[in-house]
């Protein structure tokens, strides 16, 4: 394996010393393949809200393993887990399940320029959206510059239609829809960043992002694969409320196991295959090991916090 490991980021190499092989983890604490515990505050990067090993989950999981690990077919499960997020999401009308956060923002890109019919897309600096092509680039001088790859690999046409701003800087951003409205597709923001710190968004500057994407005929989508469920049960958009039109959701949907999702406005999602022309696909997805593996009734019972207003059914039937 490339460094020893199949992410680069658990190579260590940023903060020295050599990759931790991890030998089983419980509740909030894991022991390396040394016998050495720690207390554990990162969680799978934010799936394990109810810890490692959650007796719930793993009963969810092992029942649903009996009847099958992969059927390449939809199950009851994928429908079950839909409702949930509909139900909890408010810009979520229609969802797609798929097998990682990367495949959702890739999704979301495609089925808004298929949307629009419009070619550029808006990105910050600072945010990470996966590593698709088309989101691995870095700006250049000024405040907004056509895309750069930011990986070897990735060409420069491939990104040549993405735009980068600064973020927080809503300014910025309505110079780019100034210059670039008429071909903008969309804007992709972590509505908090994320992943250069934790960056909350200034007073205002969501709802600026949401008036000028309606202004220039774009989507905005929030990236919420860090903040969905987690800032609040619905995300960043009920805490800031600020309604994008599409949402992109990640691991943390799925206890653990690879899942992510994205979905939004109705007649937008409509236009993914098999009700539209924007094709996307993947035989995991919604796979019924991934969908068994949402946080379980008993588990939610066991965490009062997670429920919301939105969850009006009584402790017994909570889902």
């Amino acid at each position: 394996m490339p460094g020893g490991v199949n992410s680069p980021v658990r190579a260590f190499k940023a903060v020295g010393g050599t990759p931790l092989f991890v030998r089983k983890a419980e509740a909030a604490r894991l022991w390396d393949a040394d016998g050495r515990g720690y207390v554990d505050y990162v969680g799978s990067w934010g799936p394990l809200v109810l810890g490692h090993a959650h007796p719930a989950v793993l009963e969810a999981i092992a029942q649903a393993a009996a009847r099958g690990t992969s059927y390449g077919a939809p199950c009851l499960a994928e429908i079950e887990l839909a409702e949930r997020v509909v139900r909890l999401v408010p810009s979520i009308q229609k969802v797609r399940f798929v097998s990682s956060g990367t495949e959702a923002t890739m999704s979301a890109l495609r089925l808004a320029r298929g949307f629009t019919g419009r070619r550029k897309v808006l990105k910050f600096e600072g945010c990470y959206h996966g590593h698709a092509d088309a989101f691995l680039v870095s700006a250049g001088s000024g405040v907004a510059t056509l895309g750069i790859p930011g990986s070897s690999g990735v060409p420069e046409g491939t990104v040549a239609d993405t735009l980068v701003a600064p973020y927080n800087d809503a300014r910025a951003v309505e110079r780019v829809v100034e210059e670039h409205g008429k071909d903008l597709a969309a804007i992709f923001v972590e509505p908090v960043a994320g992943n250069m710190g934790c960056v909350p968004p200034r007073e205002g500057y969501l709802q600026a992002l949401r008036d000028l994407a309606t202004r220039a005929g774009a989507l905005l989508v929030f990236d919420e694969v860090i903040t969905g469920f987690r800032l609040s049960t619905g995300g960043a958009q009920v805490l800031y409320g600020v309604k994008p039109d599409l949402t992109c959701l990640g691991k943390i949907i799925g206890g653990g196991l690879p899942v992510g999702a994205y979905g939004g406005r109705a007649d937008v999602m409509e236009q993914v295959a098999p009700t539209g022309p924007v094709y996307q696909a993947g035989t995991l997805s919604g796979n019924p090991l991934a969908m068994a593996a949402r946080a379980p009734t008993c588990a939610w019972r066991r965490w009062p916090p997670a429920c919301t207003p939105a969850c009006s059914a009584p402790a017994t039937r909570r889902t």
